[in-house]
């Protein structure tokens, strides 16, 4: 998938500013896609260029002016393309955590410790992000039940979205809390044998 997928699906929620961008793809898409304020930057003005959105200047006192970004009609019709096609095929998994879990037993206590801090760092990312996405979730609902919700809300995708972020960190922190507990319990026998 393209950035410009992700842009053009954030600026169906209205005229945003880079700026206003770049906080929205941390409150509303960072848990499918992520990217820096200069890429975003950048994948405007390519935008513009193509046509597929556009810009009006703001005028602003005591701070720079700044530029508002809305899809234009081109920049709709691509994107209803985009979705009206399947995914190619599943993302790939790229995770240095990873591939230092699988190799926790090759090196000494120190090493074993470097990767049992990590998990326990993503554990605590995860649970961050999941109390994040939570209080998205309320606020999105705004005191209604999730059907009258999904129901009566004019767009439903964002929900959804941040539906399966909540699925991706919940399944993060199970997967961090069980491998904790086999690192302890790895470590205790592990002790257990160098005592014996």
């Amino acid at each position: 998938m393209a950035l410009r997928n992700a842009v053009m699906a954030a600026l169906l929620e209205g005229e945003a500013s880079g700026y206003d961008l770049a906080k929205g793809f941390e409150a509303s898409v960072a848990n499918f896609w992520m990217a820096t304020p200069q890429q975003l930057y950048r994948e405007l003005e390519r935008m513009e260029k193509e046509g597929l959105v556009s810009a009006r200047v703001v005028q602003q006192e005591r701070r720079p002016n700044k530029r508002l970004f809305s899809l234009t009609d081109a920049g709709l019709r691509v994107l209803r393309d985009y979705v009206g096609r399947a995914p190619a095929k599943p993302p790939a998994i790229r995770d240095e955590l990873m591939v230092k879990v699988q190799c926790v037993d090759i090196g000494d206590t120190e090493e074993f410790e470097v990767v049992r801090a990590a998990v326990a760092e993503r554990q605590e990312r995860s649970t961050a992000k999941l109390a994040r996405y939570h209080r998205m979730q309320e606020r999105m609902l705004d005191g209604r039940s999730e059907e009258e919700y999904l129901a009566t809300a004019e767009r439903i995708g964002p929900y959804l979205t941040l539906q399966g972020g909540i699925a991706f960190e919940r399944g993060n922190l199970q997967w961090c809390e069980a491998v904790l507990t086999w690192l302890e319990q790895r470590a205790a026998v592990r002790d257990g044998k160098a005592d014996g």
